[in-house]
């Protein structure tokens, strides 16, 4: 077999148009899921892994984001299990203080090269291709070709195809607006927000989600008063709260809220009453205690950016945007007025791609999707534990059911009755409990050494008295809605 080419040269070679080699396992895409699953996969077992990608390097859509992005969660359960991100260190200030620290987006892009020059590739068993366009699956053949020669390399797959780009994000970058924009308006992507020459009259931020919300706080943070800024939120947002989701030392915090939402779930009486009891016990937040959110995409913020946000005033809630002209802009639902000194800020990239849900584990195909909730590595991570460890799909489906990405405020009804239904069956599994405890990915690892903490016992004596009464009350709720029962 050919040697794998380091991440910083294209794997083709001049010369040869049609290669040929074999493999276990093909993994399609080297971004943050692909990679999870490899390291967790060649932890487990002997095989041998090819993994395809058309950017040069590993990381996937981190090497397109935006330059003051940082992880909605923290570092310490980001990445792989076998190399840690960061220094796992709390914050001590800015909006992140008290918190685990939240890598950038370049500190991300170093990790993934050194885990993959450094730990897959120089396990033997992993060879990486970059540049290189999947070209499709037929018959027990692969292919791909790259992007720089345009030679072709067939690939006989002797276990399974792994789709790690299937639900692919769709980031600022590599976007294309929606929306007609006039040549003489003052327009700008995300990404071109950091690299402004001179300043602007007034910021029109374009987007409700988060995005959107990293792009006011960084203005803001920089010093632009919030009068200056101008967002258009088609939908406002449920958002999380970062305090709870916190790992390591900090993990009190997060059994205790994910036992407070378990006893909501169980407890409520209808949707709104739903969402009031998550909101009221701090498991949900919003930005305009007087708009009822319509969507969720799991965005994650402390208490302290969402006051930040707070102080923006002029929102427009007129649809989504149909044109930006010189002085004017039109929306689905009217029209504002605007400027040649104003620049707008395109931050409507659907982020979180939508997908049809289909089974993580299918004959001659592993699709890497959501288990336990939204967080890749993690999800990604423990299929390849799963299918390192069970010779069966349906006992490997069993254990990985699919749990689609959320967009709407009623998908946080099956995120979480499908994450409760997993844990139950984990639980009952020895060595998945063992992994679970090992996994740096796992945010819950270490839970029983803070076993003598009031606030813990609490949290587990809720959480076992509530699990079955919120899978109940949730799927009673989702099916009233009309919106079948998923999972």
């Amino acid at each position: 077999m050919p040697d794998a080419a380091p991440c910083s040269r294209p794997a083709a070679k001049g010369g040869h148009a049609i290669t040929r080699i074999e493999t276990d396992y093909l993994v399609i895409g080297a971004g943050a899921a692909g990679m999870a699953f490899v390291d967790a996969l060649i932890a487990e077992t002997d095989a041998d892994v090819v993994m395809v990608d058309r950017r040069h390097c590993p990381g996937g859509h981190w090497n397109d984001a935006y330059p003051f992005v940082r992880l909605h969660q923290t570092s310490a359960y980001y990445g792989v299990n076998s190399r840690v991100l960061g220094s796992d260190l709390i914050d001590e200030t800015g909006v992140n203080a008290g918190f685990y620290e939240r890598a950038t987006a370049p500190e991300i892009c170093d990790y993934y090269r050194r885990v993959m020059d450094e730990s897959l590739l120089k396990s033997g068993q992993v060879r990486f291709f970059g540049m290189s366009e999947y070209l499709g699956f037929d018959r027990g053949v692969s292919a791909f070709a790259s992007l720089l020669t345009g030679a072709t390399t067939t690939v006989e797959v002797r276990r399974k195809v792994v789709d790690a780009r299937y639900l692919e994000p769709s980031v600022p970058s590599t976007h294309r607006p929606s929306f007609e924009i006039d040549p003489d308006a003052r327009f700008a992507t995300v990404n071109d927000l950091a690299r402004l020459s001179e300043p602007a009259s007034a910021y029109t931020i374009i987007g409700g989600g988060k995005t959107a919300m990293d792009a006011c706080t960084w203005l803001l943070e920089g010093g632009v008063d919030p009068d200056r800024i101008r967002w258009i939120r088609p939908r406002d947002s449920w958002v999380l709260d970062r305090a709870y989701f916190q790992p390591l030392q900090l993990v009190t915090s997060l059994i205790d809220g994910f036992s407070l939402a378990a006893e909501a779930s169980a407890q409520a009486e209808s949707l709104d009453d739903l969402f009031a009891r998550l909101e009221s016990c701090g498991q949900l937040m919003r930005l305009d205690a007087t708009v009822t959110p319509e969507m969720f995409h799991s965005a994650t913020l402390s208490r302290a950016e969402l006051e930040l946000l707070q102080t923006i005033d002029n929102v427009v809630r007129l649809g989504h945007v149909r044109r930006i002209g010189v002085q004017e802009i039109s929306l689905e639902h009217g029209s504002i007025p605007t400027d040649r000194g104003q620049v707008h800020v395109d931050c409507s990239a659907a982020g979180l791609r939508k997908a049809p849900p289909r089974p993580v584990f299918e004959p001659g195909r592993i699709t890497l999707q959501p288990i336990r909730t939204v967080v890749p590595p993690f999800n990604a991570a423990f299929a390849g534990y799963v299918e390192a460890t069970r010779d069966d799909d349906t006992e490997r489906s069993r254990l990985c059911p699919t749990n689609p990405y959320p967009e709407t405020a009623l998908d946080w009804l099956p995120n979480m009755y499908i994450t409760l239904e997993s844990l139950t069956r984990w639980n009952e599994q020895p060595d998945i409990n063992e992994w679970l405890e090992r996994s740096r990915l796992n945010i819950a690892r270490g839970i029983f050494s803070h076993a003598d903490d009031p606030r813990m016992q609490a949290a587990l004596t809720r959480l076992l008295t509530y699990t079955e009464p919120a899978i109940t009350n949730l799927r009673r709720l989702h099916g009233s809605a009309g919106a079948g029962v998923a999972g």
